[in-house]
């Protein structure tokens, strides 16, 4: 077996090294996208960063929901001396059973929009890595933290209690109101968007106005579909339970059981609560008013996870509190739109597997208050919205890597009728396995600390070689032969 992973590993390096020569030449032919701003008497640059418009009552900018990527907006730009007018459904707590773990990179976004003690005080834990388990065989992938401070890690929490922390937060900036109400939809007058029409939570029905209209309204949004073009998959459910009072194998660490059908995964979201999420390909799952979705779990699932948590799942089950949740995939297609912009699960989804999508949402923040930084004025909404387009390509680099690796682990992860994409599936497993680089670089794609779509790119291919070289030793055959050519083909579609 050793000689295998030596030899899967030297063509997976004399392969990647040919990719990288063939990328930075490539690279280096690219057209740079222009961040100038543009010379328009509306756009001047300011001198402090602050917004004020003539009208003291005036509003900068209406953003819409109040979730993740709402909440932090509004903090980061309110921060900066923009009048906000927020509009959420419902300012309650949400209880929901995704948006639980934050990843590295995306606390590190944290960080540089002043929002970290946001994990503080909700009971977060830190999260330093994950554990993969398949047929009765685990290995450790840690991040590599060794040179970021030593708060840098993931964080794992109630979904609710974080997005309490950042409204909180939000709110306590004088020029940031938080509002209830229901936005119904927006105010277009010659192709630009002038504001919204909303309804209070009394019932009554009114109107906002703002040169810039942000809407982040998350995955159920009613008003993309004016924004940009709605294409969402759903790939797959999530079957959520709450194991209580028990010890992870590994940790402080995510656990990943490559199981039949496809994923479960377990993370810890307090002391003394895990989560688990099943992952049900399809659009539909077992009921679970009649049984079936207990018997699923406890006869089909069941018997694959770790045996540390066994007997909580079963308890878990048996408590009830069994909680569905489909799973959406969008790629992020915006029509421009003089006067709006799309953001967070509104505008682009991708599987939420890997964790990444508070990491996308978050670092578009980042992009987005870069970019209106330096304005004073946003009443020219075409100018302004000609100017905005750049962020539709400087997203593209973090968003497009962890967008892409989700969908990718996702189908390497699930079982498969076909060899091909078994072999792929185990190829990926003993490549992980292998550690040092082989896992580092993964695990860095994964948390969101180094994701290039170069790395992405080698990865995968020296994944794909690795497969090949396994499959070719000790001797080949003509359907070794054949599998290899297949698992190339599908790792490759």
């Amino acid at each position: 077996m050793e000689y295998q992973y030596l030899l899967g590993g030297v063509i997976a390096s004399v392969f990647g090294w040919g990719l990288l020569l063939a990328f930075h030449a490539k690279g280096r032919r690219k057209v740079r996208v222009s961040m100038d701003i543009p010379r328009d008497s509306t756009l001047k640059s300011s001198e402090n960063g602050m917004s004020w418009a003539c009208n003291p009552e005036s509003t900068d900018i209406i953003i819409v929901g109040a979730g993740v990527a709402g909440s932090a907006l509004a903090y980061t730009l309110g921060k900066d001396g923009r009048r906000v007018h927020v509009i959420e459904r419902d300012l309650t707590e949400p209880d929901r059973i995704v948006g639980e773990l934050l990843q590295p990179g995306g606390y590190l976004k944290l960080i540089e929009l002043g929002l970290e003690d946001c994990v503080s005080d909700i009971d977060a834990q830190r999260v330093l890595g994950y554990a993969i388990f398949k047929d009765g065989k685990s290995t450790k992938l840690s991040y590599p933290l060794e040179n970021f401070p030593s708060d840098v890690a993931g964080r794992s929490f109630h979904h609710g209690r974080f997005i309490q922390k950042m409204r909180e937060k939000a709110a306590t900036l004088s020029n940031v109101k938080l509002e209830q109400g229901t936005v119904t939809s927006l105010l277009k007058e010659n192709g630009t968007i002038k504001g919204v029409q909303y309804r209070t939570k009394v019932g009554q029905e009114l109107t906002a106005y703002a040169p810039l209209t942000i809407v982040c309204d998350g995955c159920f949004s009613n008003l993309r579909q004016s924004l940009c073009n709605p294409k969402v998959e759903i790939p797959s459910c999530f079957v959520g339970l709450v194991l209580e009072n028990c010890n992870l194998p590994y940790e402080n660490h995510g656990h990943v059981v490559l199981a039949d059908p496809s994923p479960i995964l377990f993370y810890p979201i307090s002391d003394t609560e895990i989560r688990c999420l099943v992952d049900v390909p399809g659009q539909k799952v077992p009921s679970v008013s009649n049984g079936e979705m207990s018997h699923y779990l406890k006869n089909t699932i069941a018997p694959q996870i770790p045996p540390e948590l066994h007997d909580a799942f079963i308890s878990a089950i048996d408590k009830g509190g069994i909680r569905t949740m489909t799973n959406r995939s969008m790629p992020a297609s915006p029509y421009p739109t003089p006067g709006a912009l799309l953001m967070g699960d509104a505008f682009n989804m991708r599987h939420p597997l890997t964790g990444g999508g508070m990491t996308v949402a978050l670092s578009d923040i980042v992009l987005v208050r870069d970019l209106l930084r330096p304005l004073n004025n946003l009443n020219d909404a075409s100018s302004l919205c000609k100017y905005l387009e750049s962020f539709y390509t400087l997203r593209k680099p973090v968003a497009s890597t962890i967008n892409t690796l989700a969908g990718a682990l996702y189908k390497v992860f699930s079982a498969s009728p076909d060899p091909a994409r078994n072999e792929m599936r185990q190829a990926c497993f003993e490549y992980l396995s292998l550690g040092g680089v082989f896992s580092n670089g993964p695990i860095a794609l994964l948390s969101g600390l180094d994701p290039r779509p170069l790395s992405l790119v080698l990865h995968f291919f020296a994944v794909a070689i690795y497969g090949v070289s396994r499959l070719m030793l000790p001797l080949p055959s003509p359907k070794r032969l054949w599998t290899s050519a297949r698992l190339i083909s599908v790792g490759f579609l």
